[in-house]
């Protein structure tokens, strides 16, 4: 029997607390349920119908979204957790591979929940004591992996963009306002957005035939680039997960002797963990700041962003000051300033989840993930070569494999993704390289077996013959 909402008078029950888990226990059953049930109502990688059906489906599931009188917990819970799951487009379904968008563990997403709980906020030292300090850990651990030195240190960002943004703000406050910003074509979007949001000369753009950044064309830009220059390049483009020649361009940088190199890693900085991978970041560590993103090929669950740099000093610009969060007289007293550690204020203890998956899996279990994962791309390539119905694009670089149907034309490829993705049977996204429109599949799940990847061929064999 459903429980009544609480009467007047009577607050709801909290998450904290000494109660806080006695509350949580019951409704965690009603969540875990309704997920379950979604699910299977779901039934594939995305529910089939398109926007506007499941829009309307929604709206009469759901009624009111507020009604004047409350249904109780477990049946808001029950109700909205099943229409999420049911509506949901699942990173853990094996047919979903479009974008850069993992499926996160069990035990972060559980690790999330305790901090969602007890809610710390990361923007001063006494509303979140042990997250703070745990995030300290995890930060500078992290950017130890990449930067050999005795400060180095990373902050928590939302993601890659929040990420490169920062890096290209403490670049200019290390060069003024007039510094120019060079990236490859092949460069994520945030790069220029950065740059017109900074106030910035626009970024210029130098030329990525082959889907890397090209070292000839970028010594040509730096030698007509007299002031302050920020290089970004680029280890995991979005669009076919390519990797930059990063020491090439480490080497140009050092030679214009006015230029500094940012490395967008979000997708591709992880595989520094793999001895087997590790190799394809050589001149990763040469950068100035790095780029990371854990919410990619890290399984975690939103946001789970980095900006990494090889020493703490380099971070100073983000220093500020508000006493009611970090009081001079508190920080000599030795209470640590958590403002300078980004430019938001309120901030979850997203370091946390992070530290979970650190101690669980340890780095054997993080390398076996991301070898699994990069093993999977080889053999759907090797599926898709063999196969004569299907253009391979090239051999993957990290997990992206780009494909197209030898019968299809630009058009005809982009209407069979649209019907995948109404039909609800597949998730995958669309990439332009060498003047042409490719299927991309971006495999990041790990338990995707060769029978997952031998249904995805035939699925797409089958609706290519329609």
């Amino acid at each position: 029997m459903t429980a009544p909402p609480p009467g007047p008078g009577t607050p709801p029950p909290l998450a904290g607390g000494r109660a806080g888990a006695h509350a949580l226990r019951p409704l965690l059953d009603t969540v875990l349920d309704a997920l379950h049930s979604g699910a299977n109502a779901r039934r594939g990688p995305l529910p089939a119908g398109g926007p506007d059906a499941l829009t309307a489906r929604i709206q009469a599931e759901l009624g009111t979204v507020l009604p004047d009188h409350g249904h109780g917990d477990h049946e808001a819970l029950r109700a909205l957790v099943h229409t999420l799951a049911a509506g949901a487009a699942d990173p853990a379904d094996p047919l979903c591979a479009a974008h850069l968008h993992c499926p996160p563990l069990a035990v972060a997403a559980a690790a999330d929940l305790a901090a969602s709980a007890l809610n710390p906020s990361l923007d001063s030292w006494d509303q979140a004591p042990a997250a703070s300090a745990i995030e300290a850990m995890v930060t500078r651990a992290l950017a130890a992996e990449f930067y050999a030195t005795p400060h180095a240190d990373a902050v928590l960002t939302t993601g890659g963009t929040e990420a490169n943004q920062l890096a290209l703000l403490l670049a200019r406050e290390r060069h003024g306002p007039r510094l120019t910003v060079l990236h490859g074509t092949n460069a994520h979007h945030s790069i220029a957005r950065a740059a017109w949001l900074l106030g910035l000369p626009p970024a210029r753009a130098v030329a990525a035939p082959a889907g890397t950044l090209d070292p000839a064309a970028l010594a040509q830009a730096l030698a007509t680039t007299p002031g302050p220059t920020l290089v970004t390049a680029t280890a995991g483009t979005t669009d076919a997960g390519l990797i930059d020649p990063l020491t090439d361009i480490a080497d140009l940088c050092d030679r214009h002797g006015n230029a500094d190199l940012h490395i967008d890693a979000a997708y591709g900085g992880l595989l520094a963990l793999s001895p087997r991978h590790r190799t394809k970041l050589t001149g990763l560590t040469r950068a100035r700041s790095i780029t990371l993103d854990l919410h990619k090929l890290g399984w975690q669950p939103v946001a789970a962003g980095l900006l990494a740099v090889p020493d703490t000093a380099l971070l100073a610009p983000l220093a500020h000051q508000a006493d009611y969060l970090n009081a001079p007289d508190d920080t000599e007293a030795g209470l640590p300033d958590l403002l300078g550690r980004s430019l938001r204020t309120t901030r979850r203890a997203d370091a946390f989840k992070i530290a979970a998956t650190l101690r669980s899996l340890g780095r054997d279990g993080l390398t076996d993930l991301i070898d699994r994962t990069c093993d999977l791309a080889d053999q759907l390539a090797r599926l898709l070569e063999a196969h004569p119905a299907f253009e391979l694009h090239a051999a993957p670089t990290i997990s992206t494999v780009l494909f197209r149907p030898t019968r299809a034309d630009d058009t005809r490829l982009a209407a069979l993704r649209r019907t995948l993705l109404l039909d609800g049977s597949a998730v995958l996204g669309r990439a332009t390289a060498d003047g042409r429109l490719w299927l991309k599949a971006t495999l990041l799940n790990p338990h995707t077996t060769a029978g997952d990847l031998d249904t995805l061929v035939n699925l797409l064999e089958g609706s290519a013959h329609r």
